[in-house]
């Protein structure tokens, strides 16, 4: 059934045609996105301060980060599912005000273990928002240019959050790290008292009733044993039984979860969707991508603090460029993937990602800004505004309106597995080649060893995206011969183009009735 927003703006609408409230709609969405990504990388600049005022050890410090993650990327298979079935607008709401609430709580305790458990309620709440968020925008606007430019400012903002982190962080943390947890809380409360006047009621899935409760219990243990197991895997050592038994207990709930799904008549997610090859992409594109990303933030960041003895803003600002130049983009991506297709996009935003990762292995303590710094940044920065919009797109497209939130939750699962995983990876690296006492020179060496990992990453990214460059020729009318793309992406877009003409019939007779 078509809401009244998409009513009043037929999904077949250009962009120009977007409503105020449509534009309000997805503002909202964007705040919430943007604060995501925002908690992720601003907690990371302030984790000194916080040591030192609360007695934090380094290993509790760590769980600061880490109980966001784990709340974050356990439960978003589940946050997804709950939107299809419970509506979107109610779950992503409810998310929201819980958001909001635990980021003042975060600002206020004065305790770790408190200061932990806020971080868990703010990424659990996360695993909601996200998957119902981006579900919202992929049932309100069309598949196609309209979507694609939504997807792409919101992704955007994502991104953006992400860079403005360090920025923000570095700034508050100036005056006092408690700022840096409180600041969320205004600007979700904000965007939750706006949502409750814009986001359109969604309906409950109604033709895939019951509640998939062995599948969410299982899934949800498999995914938070995962992640902490990985989080936990570089302290307590990879071959550890502690570690191998965590893995292996992972693994068998995630088997068990398998054949339930395969079983059952509801299930929290439809495995036939995996059976996509472009879906596939997208979701092992999403970890290489975000897992490449965070472990060169993090390693960049020890780089220019502990060898260079840059300060968090000098930091943040040496980060500046690429953010920058994501949030410059937002509104030019979609044109540029509906004229070329995500897989060409996608390939594109990874080659410049290879050889940004590839030329920052000429740093040394000698710090060349202008000759590789900035130009990483700035390829970087490309590679981010083009990937990442373009992996949402290619998830969601084609998926129809009762499972666009199990696929939001699927794609936000993969790029938060794969930031943990390629993160622990490049950790455990790094400490294999360093050793107590080294010398900057000795530092800087164990660092490139996991900068080459870094840029493995990202080439896998784009070797998995290359297959999915398939091209034949084809006589246009006029007598040109074009690439297109695979039969699999014309089956996607004649799809699309007829969802489009449906969803066109329905809007007419309810707009004449408004």
């Amino acid at each position: 059934m078509t809401s009244p927003l998409t009513a009043a703006v037929p999904k077949s609408a250009s962009p120009e045609h977007w409503t105020p409230r449509l534009w309000g709609t997805l503002l909202v969405l964007c705040a919430a996105m943007f604060l995501d990504a925002l908690d992720v990388s601003m907690v990371g600049v302030a984790l000194p301060s916080i040591g030192s005022e609360l007695d934090l050890s380094t290993s509790t410090l760590q769980w600061i980060v880490s109980g966001y993650i784990l709340g974050y990327g356990g439960l978003l298979l589940l946050g997804g599912r709950a939107a299809d079935l419970l509506g979107r607008r109610r779950v992503f709401l409810i998310a929201l005000a819980v958001f909001a609430v635990a980021s003042l709580l975060g600002g206020l305790v004065d305790s770790g273990p408190l200061l932990i458990a806020s971080r868990f309620i703010k990424g659990l709440s996360a695993a909601f928002t996200a998957p119902a968020g981006l579900s919202i925008i992929t049932t309100t606007f069309a598949e196609g240019p309209v979507r694609n430019r939504a997807l792409a400012i919101y992704t955007t903002c994502a991104a953006t959050g992400f860079s403005m982190g360090l920025v923000l962080s570095g700034l508050l943390t100036e005056a006092s790290w408690r700022l840096t947890m409180l600041l969320p809380a205004p600007i979700a409360l904000i965007a939750l008292v706006i949502g409750v006047k814009l986001i359109p009621h969604s309906e409950r899935d109604d033709t895939h009733r019951g509640y998939d409760i062995p599948g969410a219990v299982t899934g949800t243990l498999s995914m938070l044993l995962l992640v902490f197991t990985v989080v936990q895997a570089p302290e307590v050592g990879w071959g550890s039984a502690r570690t191998l038994l965590s893995f292996l207990a992972a693994a068998v709930l995630l088997t068990v979860f398998v054949a339930i799904e395969r079983r059952t008549a509801s299930p929290l997610v439809r495995l036939g969707v995996l059976r996509s090859g472009s879906q596939v992409r997208a979701q092992l594109g999403a970890m290489a991508f975000f897992g490449s990303y965070v472990g060169f933030q993090f390693l960049v960041t020890l780089y220019m603090q502990s060898l260079l003895g840059w300060s968090a803003l000098h930091t943040a600002l040496a980060f500046l460029p690429a953010g920058a130049l994501v949030a410059l983009s937002s509104t030019k991506v979609g044109a540029i993937v509906d004229r070329f297709g995500t897989p060409r996009v996608i390939a594109v935003g990874f080659a410049l990602m290879v050889v940004g990762y590839a030329l920052f292995l000429r740093v040394d303590l000698d710090p060349h800004y202008a000759a590789v710094i900035l130009p990483t940044m700035l390829l970087i920065g490309a590679a981010c505004a083009l990937v990442f919009p373009s992996l949402n797109i290619q998830a969601t497209n084609g998926v129809p309106d009762h499972e666009q939130g199990m696929v939001s939750g699927l794609l936000n699962t993969s790029v938060q597995v794969g930031g943990a995983i390629f993160l622990a990876v490049v950790t455990a690296v790094v400490t294999a080649n360093g050793h107590e006492g080294a010398s900057a020179r000795e530092v800087l060496d164990s660092y490139r060893p996991g900068l080459i990992v870094i840029t493995g990453i990202a080439l896998i990214g784009l070797l998995i995206t290359v297959t999915g460059l398939r091209t034949r020729p084809k006589e246009r009318p006029d007598g040109h011969t074009v690439l297109v793309a695979s039969s699999e992406q014309d089956a996607a877009r004649r799809r699309a183009r007829e969802a489009a003409e449906r969803d066109t019939a329905d809007a007419r007779p309810v707009a004449a009735r408004d």
